[in-house]
């Protein structure tokens, strides 16, 4: 008769076996799940976050914006005032002395 030897089996071989196993048992489960449902479509992928260098420079374009309209509106009433002192003036100093 033959001699059975009983060996202890090294850890790695042991840890190898278990993880054929798992992907055994594994594999013919992702194969039978398989559907018929049609893909869908990819969504557009949002933009890479971005850098401090953009995120500075998206705040000083903005603050140049707000600056040039703040000024555009200070230029924009000084002549409203210049012009109500010239042309609106005479008027109300004529009917303030009569």
């Amino acid at each position: 008769m033959s001699k059975l030897k009983s060996e202890a089996i090294p850890r790695r071989k042991a840890l190898s076996l278990l993880g054929l196993a798992t992907l055994v048992v594994a594999l013919p489960a992702t194969l039978l799940t398989v559907s018929d449902a049609e893909a869908q479509a990819q969504q557009p992928a949002k933009e890479a976050p971005k850098t401090g260098t953009e995120r500075r420079q998206e705040r000083r374009t903005r603050r140049v914006k707000r600056r040039t309209g703040r000024r555009a509106a200070r230029k924009k009433g000084r002549q409203e005032r210049h012009e109500l002192r010239r042309g609106g003036g005479e008027e109300k100093g004529s009917e303030e002395k009569k």
